[in-house]
């Protein structure tokens, strides 16, 4: 009796139990709300606290508030020209009672994964009427979603989760308005999405029916419209509200293009194993189906490991007879299989154009991960009902064994699947950086607002974030995608490493007021080879190479020969120099020669005898 009471409960249909549907979307937002806390939680630890890809997409919104910040910022006027029209207009609505967009990008992770829950949860029943199984679902693309720094970082691509399943939601309920809404929503969030829609709405149009008696062209093409008159106005206005975003953007012309081509970057270190935006991989394998930005199969499938649950639903699907849950399945999971085809589809059109259609990866990640939770959720729902199944009284007795071992097994499954995150070391994986030098960003802040910073050093990148100030070049601002900003980017840090390195006085100076810089700031260990060696600037060469040579041959950069008086601030270990005490230097301080540090020696050695004696 207890066992068909449970089974009732966790398997009864939403039009029977509105209370169980109601306590299975409480229950997945509850998850959804303490995935976030632990986020905010790490999130307003400290003062100087920032998601990493947070510092290229969020630091420049800071012009809200002061339109005088970041004058003539190539790096901040780029950053903006990029940022989808929607996320701008948002950032800018939720900014307009002076709300600083960081506490904004920290808060807005926890309201997207609720609306993320909401309709994955709306999806899952519309698939399968059984509200054990939306919990399932959301349950598991929260913590996909919080294995990864996709929602935490507030960015376009954290918006694609609530807008891609509000309109996947929409198009099942065959909502003209919502459907059209959040298709406007997509692309104004999340552009590359769009050619997720207009593929999805095209297919969802056609049908296979080949016709084997058909004596004209028509039977060489198999595909027929469906015969659905409600059905073209819903998939035809979202249609044509997605190609009207996407005909808006390409209609934009912008100072930083063009596009960079595959034929011309093949060789750069940039794009490298072991450069910033690794993309080509020597290994054909590891290029389309593993590398990073460029993989099919890089989109985190196995994180967590209960998706892989998804594979058992084709198989649970040839066996109906065995799983009686399946009878409840709908049409309607047929968008599962539809999603993945059209996002392979828009993979392999990437690859085909690179990089007009930007990162193939783009199209497969986000919706994969969709596709598995809910596949997933579906597979353990069926699974779970067939155990019950076999202690139904109807059922022809099972041995007592075999019933307990069952029970256990869905126990120890159940468990693990929610607590599962307890065994990942960093859920959530927030990728927050904690700024180190609190002294260095409140003594850039209190600097003009035309302040540039000179640096190669990482700590650089979270000025822009902490200190609302420009910097010359840093690793986090390194995207090479757009030709018209990162030639001028590349020509940048190419001659700051010249000047860092040059023991030429002059060659300084003439780098100084070539690019107006203001403060120049050193790493304790900037002058050592490994440094060089080993830092993200490695990629641009010849120049590096040459800082390498003057660094094994002795030759002291003119850096290291400056007076003391042109070091303001020394914090973390960090020198901060002054630019404009460097262009006054006439002359560097005198080499020790080897006569010099003998005499320095015996000089040392004589002290210390006195100091012995008295």
């Amino acid at each position: 009796m207890l066992a068909a009471r449970l089974h009732h409960f966790l398997a009864s249909p939403t039009v029977k139990s509105e209370g169980n549907r109601v306590f299975w979307l409480t229950l997945g937002l509850v998850f959804s709300l303490l995935f976030s806390y632990l986020a905010l939680k790490e999130a307003f630890a400290g003062d100087y606290i920032v998601q990493d890809d947070a510092r290229q997409h969020v630091f420049w919104m800071q012009r809200y508030l002061d339109p005088a910040l970041f004058p003539g910022d190539r790096i901040a006027d780029y950053f903006q020209s990029v940022a989808p029209y929607g996320y701008k207009a948002l950032y800018r609505i939720l900014m307009a009672g002076d709300i600083s967009p960081w506490w904004i990008h920290k808060v807005l992770p926890l309201v997207l994964g609720l609306i993320s829950t909401c309709y994955c949860f709306g999806i899952a029943l519309q698939i399968l009427p059984v509200p054990m199984a939306g919990f399932l679902a959301t349950l598991l693309l929260n913590q996909s979603l919080w294995m990864k720094d996709d929602l935490i970082s507030a960015t376009p691509r954290a918006f694609v989760y609530p807008v891609f399943l509000a309109f996947l939601f929409y198009l099942l309920r065959r909502s003209l308005l919502g459907t059209a809404l959040t298709a406007v929503l997509v692309g104004l969030f999340y552009p590359q999405y769009s050619l997720i829609v207009i593929g999805l709405l095209v297919l969802r149009l056609l049908r296979w029916q080949p016709s084997p008696h058909a004596t004209n062209w028509t039977r060489y093409v198999p595909v027929r419209l469906v015969s659905d008159r409600p059905g073209y106005w819903i998939h035809g206005v979202a249609l044509g509200l997605s190609i009207a975003i996407l005909a808006l953007y390409a209609s934009s012309s912008s100072e930083f293009d063009p596009v960079i081509s595959a034929a011309s970057t093949r060789e750069w270190p940039e794009l490298l194993p072991g450069g910033r935006s690794t993309f080509f991989y020597p290994n054909p394998l590891e290029f389309y189906f593993t590398g990073q930005r460029s993989g099919l199969l890089d989109v985190g499938l196995v994180r967590p490991a209960s998706l892989l649950f998804a594979l058992a639903l084709p198989a649970l699907l040839k066996w109906r007879t065995t799983f009686p849950l399946t009878a409840r399945l709908t049409k309607k999971l047929w968008l599962l299989p539809q999603i993945l085809g059209v996002s392979v589809f828009w993979f392999i059109a990437a690859h085909a154009t690179l990089f007009r259609l930007h990162l193939p990866t783009r199209y497969t990640e986000h919706t994969w991960r969709i596709v598995f939770a809910l596949s997933a959720a579906i597979a353990l729902a069926i699974l779970v009902d067939r155990l019950f199944q076999s202690w139904e009284p109807t059922q022809p007795p099972s041995p007592v064994a075999v019933q307990w071992g069952g029970m256990f097994l869905m126990g120890a499954i159940a468990v693990l699947i929610v607590i599962y995150p307890r065994f990942v070391v960093d859920f959530p994986s927030t990728k927050y950086k904690v700024g180190e030098a609190p002294e260095l960003y409140e003594f850039v802040s209190q600097q003009p607002l035309n302040t540039m910073v000179a640096s190669l050093s990482e700590e650089v990148e979270n000025l822009p974030s902490f200190s609302q100030r420009s910097i010359l070049v840093g690793r986090e601002y390194a995207i090479p995608y757009h030709w018209g900003y990162y030639g001028e980017f590349r020509d940048r840090a190419t001659a700051l490493i010249n000047a860092q390195y040059t023991p030429d006085l002059q060659a300084v100076k003439d780098f100084i007021e070539t690019y107006d810089i203001t403060l120049w700031l050193l790493d304790p260990n900037a002058f050592q080879p490994g440094y060089v060696r080993n830092g993200w600037f490695n990629q641009y060469q010849p120049p590096t190479e040459r800082a390498l040579q003057y660094l094994r041959e002795g030759t002291l950069p003119a850096l290291t020969r400056l007076p003391d008086t042109c070091t303001v601030l020394t914090a973390h270990r960090m020198q901060l120099l002054d630019a404009a005490c460097i262009l006054q230097v006439e002359a560097l301080e005198p080499l020790e020669t080897d006569e010099d540090a003998d005499a320095e020696s015996e000089d040392n050695e004589d002290s210390e005898d006195d100091a012995a004696d008295a």
